[in-house]
């Protein structure tokens, strides 16, 4: 008899369950069996035995704190009790969404001519030692070449949390480098990470220090406390604001007010380069209307635009 724990991964059948019964919403041990005979791709075309479904159940709150109960009478119908969970935690959340595309993927590897995907820079071979690195409060040795540096240059770094944001992957760290250790974490893309050795030494991770209070406010990946997080009120069209609704610039959206013509957005952030960028993107049909800094800051960096054309372009 082929083992269920072998073939594809024990992480990606777990997801497989997680995935299954939240779409179900309830469903018995029986339609549960019978979707997974019916996915060969997951189960090889083995049975899920019962033991193996409770194992994995126990495996599952263990892994991604997501409880499968079950109703206990009739068919004995299964669901996730803390099902809102799975959006709640950030990390979970990410597992379980690139994991299912992930077995998506797999299994479809007849059109695999069709389907496109966004290229991902590399830096991620750096992320597994930057983790565990994280976990045993490890200095990590790094050499690093900047955007900003014509060449690379080598230091010590403590590493304090990673973030993914449009496609690539951070990492905040403080540096053992005198000038920048005064200026407190950095920011450092794992794309330009050159080199990345853990060394014997450890650090100490600074108590008050919290992941989600440094990007407190922050719309990408600039953490700039200097700016003060603040309302920011944006005009856009009634075609864009769809886009806007259904996949929200920031998690402080509100929509103050609807017509057929536009949609009047509420944020509170801090509006820093890459969220000026981000209203730069969406060009003519997103309008700044508060703060009055911002809107004449939108306005500098569209005249200066408009210069770097207007010479040789008739309208």
């Amino acid at each position: 008899m082929i083992n269920n724990d072998k073939g594809p991964t024990l992480i990606a059948k777990y997801v497989w369950v997680i995935d299954t019964i939240y779409r179900a919403g309830k469903i018995s041990f029986k339609e549960l069996n019978r979707r997974w005979v019916h996915d060969k791709e997951i189960s090889q075309g083995v049975e899920l035995a019962k033991r193996t479904f409770d194992n994995w159940r126990y495996a599952i709150s263990d892994l991604f704190k997501l409880d499968i109960g079950n109703e206990s009478r009739g068919e004995y119908c299964y669901y996730i009790e803390n099902e809102r969970d799975i959006f709640n935690n950030g990390l979970t959340s990410w597992l379980i969404n690139t994991i299912s595309v992930s077995n998506v993927l797999t299994k479809s590897e007849s059109i695999k001519d069709r389907i496109l995907l966004e290229y991902v820079p590399s830096g991620q071979e750096y992320l597994q030692p930057i983790i565990e690195a994280m976990k045993d409060n490890k200095v990590l040795n790094m050499t690093y070449h900047s955007y900003n540096r014509d060449e690379e240059y080598n230091f010590d770094v403590h590493p304090y949390c990673v973030k993914l944001f449009r496609q690539r992957w951070y990492m905040v760290a403080l540096s053992e480098y005198a000038y920048n250790h005064q200026q407190g974490p950095w920011i450092y893309a794992l794309d330009r990470i050159q080199d990345l050795q853990e060394t014997e030494e450890s650090f100490e991770m600074p108590k008050d220090w919290d992941a989600e209070e440094y990007f407190k406010g922050c719309f990408g990946i600039i953490a700039d406390h200097r700016m003060e997080i603040q309302t920011v009120k944006l005009k856009v069209s009634a075609g864009q604001a769809n886009y806007i609704r259904d996949l929200a610039l920031h998690e402080s959206q509100k929509e103050r007010e609807r017509n057929e013509e536009y949609s009047i957005f509420t944020y509170r952030l801090r509006p820093t380069f890459d969220f000026q960028q981000e209203l730069l993107w969406n060009g003519e049909d997103m309008e700044v209307l508060e703060p009055e800094w911002l809107r004449k800051e939108m306005a500098g960096k569209i005249q200066r635009m408009w210069k770097k054309y207007s010479n040789d372009v008739e309208l």
